[in-house]
C-alpha cells in the first residue's frame, strides 16, 4: 500500500469511528467495497450511510442523502437517492455539521 492509501484508511478509520459515536445503535457491514453502516441488517437495502476509500478521498455516501437538510450545501451528487461528502484529510471533516447529518439519516 503506498502511504496515500494508508493515510486515507486511517481518515475512513476516523469517519467510522465518528459514525458509531453518533450512531451508536448501527451496525456495520462490509459490502461493495466499504463499510456500510445500518440499522436494520436484516433488510438487503437498510443502510443509512456507507464509507469508501477511493485513490485520493474517502467518500461517505449518504443512501437517502436528496432527503436531508443540508443548510452548509456540503453534499455533493445529483441523482435520485445518494448524496456524498468527499474527504481528503481529517481536517476536511465538519464533524457538526456532519453529525447534524448522520442523526438525520439514521431516522430516514
Amino acid at each position: 500500500m503506498t502511504e496515500d492509501i494508508l493515510y486515507l484508511a486511517a481518515v475512513a478509520d476516523e469517519l467510522a469511528e465518528f459514525v458509531r459515536q453518533t450512531v451508536p445503535e448501527s451496525e456495520t457491514v462490509q459490502k461493495y467495497g466499504g463499510t456500510l453502516f445500518t440499522l436494520r441488517p436484516e433488510e438487503k437495502e437498510g443502510q443509512f450511510c456507507g464509507i469508501f476509500v477511493h485513490k485520493k478521498h474517502v467518500q461517505l455516501s449518504f443512501s437517502n442523502g436528496a432527503e436531508l437538510t443540508d443548510p452548509e450545501n456540503l453534499l455533493l451528487g445529483s441523482g435520485k437517492f445518494r448524496r456524498h461528502i468527499n474527504v481528503k484529510s481529517s481536517a476536511d471533516i465538519n464533524f457538526n455539521q456532519l453529525e447534524k447529518l448522520l442523526i438525520q439519516a439514521s431516522k430516514l
